[in-house]
Order: structure tokens, then C-alpha cells, then sequence
């Protein structure tokens, strides 16, 4: 049975699906119902106006199926199900149950008793570390229904240490920790620690199991109080020490159909006489079609002892499978490289000798976070230094695998290392076309990103990767998320780290190109206070590098066109450190420019130039006029500050020196030495400031600079910013300047040098359109 690349066929143990298959179809209309009403309670649920829980609203009873799929979904979110969202399930009129996955630190005693109550036919349970001893009651007053029980990891609802004889536990009343089940068919227990005669007691009355696993439980024994479930077709004792002691019960329960005695611990998987052993399994359990003995010597040395004609086998205890292979194989980390060998009996192998195998382990695998953390480190491997083949069936299980084990640190770093290479590799169509994909795998990374936010690798490798994603478009669904998580790293972590570069270098990405609603959002999430921290680290150290420039780029793409966010900038005391930075690296162009761009987005805001009004600052910009930084940015930037500032009137220029019509002679020679043809490192979103100061009659020289900015942009990016200065009524503006009787001629020649670009432009794209038509 093999693999197929890039489709959803075949491969069992489980069946996986492709991501690429399964999330590139629009999603059901249920399927969104579900998520947004599991998004917003509020649709269905109101609450108690004194318990603060949650009913269901008067008049809405949801049938089983809406039930069960909206706790599976709040279980899949953080901290989501807890006893504020159980209470809607109090009511067992207008709510039903039979089978629960529950997962949640806040989970209690209470909540699972009230889950219980509805009878259910199967219950899973995992990371409920609040749970105790009393949910055994529970689930002995209200488990006669149950046909399925797992209790997993972080989950101990059994007393922490038993001691004693087995006649001293009855005494003692142990007994009432033990299930009251008839109807069980399947039990699952983790890392349990208790004695044998425990299990005894526990499973005597459990006639009817057909599925056990005892995974990573301590103090088994030898199993042989196990005999008496004649039905047993799935035993999974995996990672158990002392299993050489176990093999003789293992091997009277004749029945099995699926046997995992595989390893984790190298010690505990070292038998003697391995080849003996394994043979003794595979003869005892004719019915067998699926068996793991990984990280086990089992396998041998590859050398057979016997040779079976025609069905040679290179695993001499699977002699007598040579002609009847095995469904699946486990052979992950055994000794002798035993998944290297080229005649195995089975169909599916759990291994790493190739990709298949490593898929494959990957995926039997996935509730055990010792193991994956390793495969998925060979996954990592193979799409670092080698191609792979089934990229879909990858990335659906490292999807799967960290949100499976969101607190494991080592799962979460293989996954997203390994996610990088999926997205880098794969093609930008074909996940353009994949929506639902896209989403899936930023929503996993912010996820592992929010449980590991202190930890450099797994920072740096979820931002690395979401820059292979188109920002922010990609990203928009997750903005606040996102912001939240990248504020911490420019800040939370090692300052002058790489994630603290990548970190700011995205912010100012989804600050340049979002909307102003997401600008103000960043300001409120702190992006200003974040930035000015990082200036003043930067100022201390005396270091003007990538962080600094960014963290000035940043502000002055966030505090574009959103006067809260310039207020915010002034607030924090950006002018001191404005000046500051001016003080201490005077001939940084870049910085300058970026400084200068900001400050020409607070002069924009009416109510807060007042600020800018002081001897001190206005001597600043004005001195800037004559700067020759980064081309003319710099010049261009004061004297659009001082633009601005002027705009306003001779009355609110309330300081002496500089003088306002000195500091206006100096911009207008200014303006008169660049070129109207330089290229600009500037992008504008709209040009209501600069056609405000159009209308600013009675300071011609605030006309000069609006009016030589629109003819630059217009000459230099016609295609960009003709289109933007029509469409903001621009042209009419522009003409009533040259009609009117008082703007100088310099400022009228650029005004008709604007018309004109625009009249070019239009014509030229009419050209193209004739020319398509013909």
C-alpha cells in the first residue's frame, strides 16, 4: 500500500488525509456555522444573571451531533472549555451527548459529573490536571452506558501511590476507586503509576474489553491477571519496563489482533534470546496483522536462522511470516537498524530507512510526544536536505502533531522548522489557491508562538516562516493575534537577537500596509510604547543599527493618517528622543528619513501641531532644510513639517527666532534646488494633507511644497499617483490655483505641470485600451 503524492489516497494506520486535498475545498456552510457560533456563545448562549454561567437561550434545544461538534471544537481552543461553558450542557432536555473529547486545565470534578449525566457511549480525557480521585465515583454512577474510556497524559484521577497486599487494599476500601463499567469494550490508561494488584482489581470485572492500552504505566507485573479477557483483540503496553516477564501472558491472550510492545526507554526494550522471543509472539498469536516492536532488539541482527524457501526474511523472528506479511510493522529505532532490511513482512513499515516509513511513524505515532518529537525530527531532515515526495501528507501531520501537543517546547520547534520548509518549497499558486491551508498553518504557529512566547527558537522559526506569506493579507484573519505576539518578541526577548529583528521587521510590514482601523489597533496594543522602548535601549548603548532605523520606520508607518496613534507618539515623549537620536547620530540618512517622515505625519494632525511649535524643534527642521540625506527625503520631510505648521497662520507661529518668513524663505530656496525627477522612498495612501495645503492662499510657500510634491510623484510614478490625484478631486483643486490672481508663477507652472502629467497618462492608457480592443 503506498503513499500517494499530493492526494488523499490510500495509507491507513490511521488514514491520513491531505491538506492540500481537504482544505483546498470551500468549507461547508455547517462547518463555519459551527466555528462562529463556538467563536460567539453569545448567539446561543446568555448568562446566569448569578453564577455567571452559561444557559442555553429560551426556545433552543441543539440534538447530539451540534453538541458533540461544539465541544470537540472549544476543546481544540486554548483555555476554552471550562465550568462557565459546561453549564450549557447541565440542561439534558435541550442538550445531548454520547461521545466527548475533553480537554481543559480548568476543567473540574463538577463538569465532568455533568457530561456523565447524559449517559455517555464514549469519553475521552486528556490534559484535565484539575481532575481527582472523585470522578471515579462518577463514572461508576453514571458509566453503565460507557463502551470507551481514555484517561491521558496530565490527567490523574486515581490516588497518587498505593502500597501494600492486595487483601490490605481490598480492607482499605481501594475498592471503590476501581471502575463499575459491565459495558466497556475499549480502556486507555497513560502513565499511571499504581501496583499490580491494582490492575487486577480494575480490570477483573472488565469481561468485555477488546481494546486495552497501558502505555507508560509502571508496576504491571507479569499481566497475567489480563488472561481472563478472552475478547482482547488490541493489547498496546507500549514503553513498560521488565515486558521480558509479560511475554508468557501476552501470548495466551489468542485472540490479538494488534499487539504494541514497542519502546521509547532503550533499556527497558532489550530482551534476551530476542530472536526466540519474537518468534514465540508471532506463533502464539496466529491471528495477528499488526504488531510494534520498535525501539526493541526484537528484530534481531538480521541474520535468519532459518531459511524459508522462496519467503526468505531478513527479521529472523518473522520467519514464519514470510508468506503471511503483516498489515503494519513497527520497527522505529530498533536495534540493528532492522527497518533497513530489505525482506520485512508487512505491508505498512513504521520506521525511518525512507519517507513512507517515516510518514508512517509519524502517524502511528502521534499520541506519543517522546517518540514523535523524534520522528518528527527526521521529517525535518528530509525537507531540509533531501525532496519529499508527499508534501500534502507532511504538512497534514505536523499540522496535526502540534496542535495535538501545543505544551510540548521540542514538538513545536521540530514542526515549525519543518513548516518553513513545506511553505518555502511549496508553490505560491498553489497555496494562494489553498486558503483554507494557509490559515491552518499560520493559526498553528501563532498557536505554538503564543504557548512558547519566551523561547528564541520557536519565535524564530514562526516568524521566519510567516514571512514566506504574503503580509498582511495572509495574515489579517489572526492581525490582533499576530501583533500581540510579535510586540513581545521585539521586547519580551534577548534584545539584539535575531527574533527581535524579524519580529520588528514584520510589524513594520503590517504597519505600512494594513488599514487605518488595524493602525489604531496597533497603537493600542502598544506598538508606540514597544518602539520607543527599543530607541531608548538603542540610545543607552549608543547604537544606531537595523533596530533603531526600523523601530523609527514603524512609528511612522503607524502613526500614518491615525492621529491617536501621533497623540500616542508625543505622549510617550517622542520628541526627546527625536532629538536625541538627532544629537547622537546626525548623519544616519536612513534614520533621518524615517524620523522626518513621522514627524510630517503628527504636523499633519491640526490639534497637535502646537506641539511642534518650539524654538528648539523649529530650528531643528529648519536646519534639516538644507540637508542633502538619502537624496532630498530628508529636506522634502522638514519642509513638509514646516508646511504644515505654517498652514495655520503668522498668529500661531508664537516664536521669534527662528522667524516664520525667514524659516519660509529658506524652505522655498530649498524647494527650488531639488529635482523634479528624483525618485522617492515614500508611499502615499492619500493626498488629503497635500491637497489641503493647495487651499492655503494666504501662504503661497505651503502651496509651493504641496504642488511640487503632486508634480514629482505625478512625473516620476504616473501610473501610482495620477489616477489617486484625479480621483481625490485634485485636477479641479489644481486649476483654480492657476486661475486665481495670487499664488506666485512657480507655484502655477507646477500646478500645470500636474495637469499635465495626468493628461498624458489618461491618454496613454486610452491608447492601450484601443489598441486591446483592436
Amino acid at each position: 500500500m503506498m503513499l500517494q503524492s499530493k492526494c488523499c489516497h490510500s495509507i491507513s494506520i490511521p488514514e491520513v488525509i491531505c491538506s492540500f486535498c481537504s482544505l483546498t475545498t470551500p468549507q461547508e456552510l455547517l462547518s463555519i456555522c459551527y466555528d462562529y457560533v463556538s467563536k460567539n456563545l453569545e448567539t446561543i448562549t446568555v448568562k446566569h444573571p448569578f453564577t455567571e454561567k452559561l444557559e442555553l437561550r429560551k426556545g433552543i434545544a441543539l440534538p447530539v451531533e451540534v453538541c458533540e461538534k461544539l465541544l470537540n471544537l472549544r476543546s481544540s481552543y486554548n483555555s476554552s472549555v471550562n465550568s462557565e461553558f459546561i453549564n450549557i450542557f447541565k440542561d439534558r432536555e435541550c442538550t445531548r451527548l454520547k461521545r466527548v473529547k475533553l480537554k481543559g486545565d480548568n476543567v473540574t470534578d463538577a463538569d465532568l459529573e455533568i457530561l456523565l449525566a447524559h449517559r455517555l457511549t464514549e469519553l475521552d480525557i486528556i490534559n484535565c490536571p484539575q481532575l481527582t480521585i472523585r470522578c471515579i465515583d462518577y463514572l461508576s454512577e453514571y458509566g453503565s452506558s460507557l463502551l470507551s474510556l481514555s484517561i491521558g497524559s496530565n490527567t490523574k484521577i486515581f490516588p497518587e501511590r498505593i502500597f501494600g497486599t492486595k487483601s490490605k487494599i481490598q480492607s482499605e476500601g481501594y475498592s471503590s476507586f476501581l471502575f463499575h463499567m459491565p459495558s466497556l469494550r475499549r480502556l486507555i490508561l497513560r502513565n499511571v503509576q499504581l501496583r499490580p494488584f491494582f490492575y487486577l482489581l480494575l480490570l477483573a470485572p472488565l469481561n468485555s474489553l477488546t481494546y486495552l492500552d497501558l502505555s507508560s504505566c509502571s508496576n504491571l507485573g507479569t499481566l497475567n491477571y489480563s488472561v481472563h479477557l478472552t475478547n482482547l483483540t488490541s493489547l498496546i503496553i507500549h514503553n513498560v519496563e521488565k515486558m521480558q516477564e509479560k511475554i508468557l501472558s501476552i501470548c495466551k491472550l489468542k485472540n490479538l489482533r494488534h499487539l504494541d510492545i514497542s519502546q521509547f526507554n532503550e533499556e527497558h526494550g532489550k530482551f534476551t534470546k530476542p530472536n526466540e522471543v519474537l518468534a514465540t509472539i508471532v506463533e502464539s498469536l496466529p491471528y495477528l496483522t499488526s504488531l510494534d516492536i520498535s525501539g526493541t532488539n526484537l528484530a534481531g541482527r538480521g541474520v535468519a536462522e532459518v531459511e524459508v524457501e522462496a519467503y526468505p526474511s531478513d527479521i529472523p523472528g518473522l520467519v514464519c511470516r514470510a508468506n503471511n506479511p503483516f498489515q503494519f510493522l513497527g520497527l522505529y529505532e530498533t536495534s540493528y537498524d532492522a527497518c533497513l532490511r530489505h525482506d520485512i513482512p508487512a505491508k505498512l513499515i513504521a520506521g525511518n530507512a525512507n519517507e513512507e516509513q517515516i510518514l508512517i511513524a509519524a502517524l502511528a505515532y502521534l499520541d506519543r510526544p517522546e517518540m514523535l518529537q523524534k520522528v518528527l525530527n527526521e521529517l525535518f531532515h528530509l525537507f531540509r536536505y533531501e525532496s519529499c515526495k508527499y508534501v500534502g501528507q507532511a504538512l497534514n501531520i505536523v499540522l496535526e502533531a502540534m496542535t495535538r501537543h501545543l505544551p510540548e517546547r521540542h514538538i513545536q520547534i521540530s514542526g515549525s522548522a519543518t513548516l518553513f520548509y513545506i511553505v518555502k518549497g511549496t508553490g505560491a499558486d498553489e497555496l494562494n489557491t489553498a486558503v483554507r491551508v494557509k490559515k491552518k498553518i499560520i493559526t498553528t504557529l501563532l498557536n505554538g508562538m503564543a504557548a512558547h512566547i519566551t523561547d528564541d527558537t520557536m519565535m524564530r522559526n514562526g516568524c521566519l516562516t510567516l514571512c514566506q506569506f504574503k503580509i498582511p493579507n495572509d495574515v489579517l484573519f489572526e492581525y490582533d493575534r499576530l501583533v500581540d505576539i510579535l510586540l513581545h518578541s521585539v521586547n519580551g526577548l534577548q534584545q539584539e537577537s535575531f527574533v527581535q529583528r524579524i519580529g520588528i521587521y514584520l510589524l513594520n510590514s503590517l504597519a505600512c500596509q494594513v488599514d487605518g482601523k488595524q493602525k489604531v489597533k496597533l497603537g493600542e496594543l502598544g506598538a508606540i510604547s514597544k518602539m520607543i522602548s527599543l530607541i531608548s535601549d538603542r540610545l543607552e548603548k549608543g547604537l544606531c543599527d537595523d533596530v533603531l532605523e526600523v523601530a523609527w520606520s514603524t512609528m511612522w508607518n503607524v502613526t500614518d493618517e491615525t492621529p491617536c496613534n501621533c497623540h500616542k507618539f508625543l505622549e510617550k515623549n517622542g520628541m526627546e528622543y527625536f532629538l536625541m537620536c538627532l544629537q547622537k547620530f546626525p548623519h544616519k540618512e536612513e534614520l533621518l528619513r524615517n524620523m522626518m517622515g513621522l514627524l510630517g505625519n503628527v504636523a499633519e494632525v491640526q490639534y497637535l501641531r502646537h506641539y511642534l511649535i518650539t524654538p528648539e524643534y523649529l530650528t531643528v527642521f529648519s536646519d534639516l532644510l538644507d540637508s542633502r540625506s538619502d537624496g532630498i527625503e530628508v529636506s522634502y520631510n522638514a519642509a513638509g513639517v514646516i508646511s504644515h505648521i505654517a498652514s495655520d497662520g503668522p498668529e500661531v507661529w508664537r516664536v521669534t527666532n527662528p522667524s516664520r518668513s525667514n524659516v519660509l524663505y529658506k524652505m522655498v530656496t530649498a524647494i527650488s534646488r531639488w529635482d523634479l525627477d528624483s525618485p522617492r522612498n515614500i508611499n502615499y495612501r492619500s493626498f488629503e494633507p497635500i491637497l489641503y495645503l493647495v487651499r492655503v492662499y494666504h501662504t503661497p510657500q505651503c502651496q509651493h511644497w504641496a504642488t511640487w510634491a503632486l508634480a514629482n510623484l505625478t512625473q516620476v510614478y504616473p501610473e501610482k499617483y495620477c489616477g489617486l490625484v484625479e480621483k481625490e478631486g485634485g485636477l479641479e483643486l489644481l486649476q483654480e490655483v492657476i486661475n486665481h490672481p495670487a499664488p506666485p508663477t512657480a507655484v502655477k507652472m507646477l500646478a500645470e505641470m500636474v495637469l499635465k502629467n495626468c493628461h498624458k497618462y489618461k491618454e496613454l492608457l486610452e491608447k492601450i485600451v484601443e489598441c486591446l480592443d483592436g
